[in-house]
């Protein structure tokens, strides 16, 4: 009914905010083929399709998007408005270290930033916003309204957030690197690649939080972040040419086990459900110890990115692995 009093709204040349556009889809075939055609200022909402499990936010600044992911599955999708040129939104593997649904900008005049769950101590967030259909936000990404709320409630901190692609040149990966470090108190980092180590694990850095794992194709590196702070770093063999990127979680099913399920990121939705395959698993190896070290962290809600861009590594800077695994579940 809603979503049909704003078609005909629309119809109408109805001018209201665009932060009021949305529509509610009852099940992944529908979320899927709403998500396609969804026009600026409007998205989608299906939290029935999985109700229980982590949540992972993935945001693709290419196409202008933000889909959210419980438990491996797709449950919402929203238009969104990212930085605007000299304000570009930073890509990196977030997680959320403050919400304030009643938040007010200390650098922009005090203005309204409802429903604010921020990623950065310098002032990025996801939060509601203006949504032109293009990017025009001072670097924060900018949600509708209701589609904000949402989020919001759905959340809790530390959930993690993954932003790719470039929102003028409209590509899947990025040659600055894809981390934004941080310590344990949110505190900017410097990347420190690896010399001549094969190696690096440091949990104490950061004891607790959602794990992700990035993959990085074009560095042949493997970076663990826990609670956005990164405590290991090793070098890797990665036989794989797909220019794509890859969102695979950690899962628990109804049978009590533990699963690596792929999730359907925009432009793969082929991949969505897929379990991690020992062919794939096949084509990275990584030194044993590091390997050992990484599997011992792992919790339900650990998070799997396969990536082209760049972690940081030193260029042209090649490792060899002595002593090598295949990662296995």
């Amino acid at each position: 009914m809603r979503a049909t009093l704003l078609v005909a709204l629309i119809a109408l040349g109805w001018t209201g905010p665009a932060l009021a556009q949305g529509s509610k889809a009852s099940s992944a075939v529908e979320l899927a083929r709403d998500i396609d055609r969804l026009k600026p200022g409007e998205w989608v909402w299906a939290p029935e399709v999985a109700p229980a499990g982590p949540i992972l936010v993935y945001v693709d600044l290419s196409a202008q998007r933000a889909t959210v992911y419980r438990n491996g599955v797709r449950i919402a999708a929203s238009t969104v408005s990212s930085g605007k040129a000299g304000h570009e939104t930073p890509t990196g593997v977030f997680t959320v270290l403050q919400k304030d649904a009643k938040h007010r900008s200390s650098k922009y005049n005090n203005a309204p930033m409802p429903f604010t769950q921020r990623l950065t101590w310098d002032g990025i967030a996801l939060h509601a916003g203006g949504l032109p259909g293009y990017p025009e936000s001072h670097g924060c990404v900018h949600l509708p309204y209701d589609f904000a709320r949402a989020l919001f409630a759905a959340t809790s901190l530390g959930v993690t957030v993954v932003v790719q692609g470039n929102a003028a040149d409209h590509i899947d990966t990025t040659e600055a690197s894809l981390l934004a470090p941080l310590d344990a108190k949110g505190r900017p980092t410097n990347v420190e690649p690896l010399d001549s180590e094969e190696y690096r694990w440091r949990p104490e850095l950061s004891r607790d939080g959602p794990l992700t794992i990035i993959v990085s194709k074009g560095d042949q590196r493997i970076v663990v972040l826990r609670g956005g702070v990164e405590i290991g770093r090793s070098a890797a063999h990665i036989a794989d040419d797909d220019p794509g990127s890859h969102v695979i979680t950690l899962t628990r099913g109804a049978d009590g086990r533990d699963n690596w399920i792929y999730v359907g990121l925009p432009g793969h939705s082929e991949d969505a459900g897929r379990t991690l395959d020992e062919a794939t698993r096949n084509r990275v190896r990584v030194p044993r110890a590091f390997y050992e070290a990484v599997k011992a962290t792992l919790q339900p809600g650990a998070t799997i990115l396969v990536t082209q861009s760049s972690v940081g590594a030193a260029p042209g800077k090649k490792i060899t692995i002595l002593d090598a695994i295949t990662p296995a579940p």
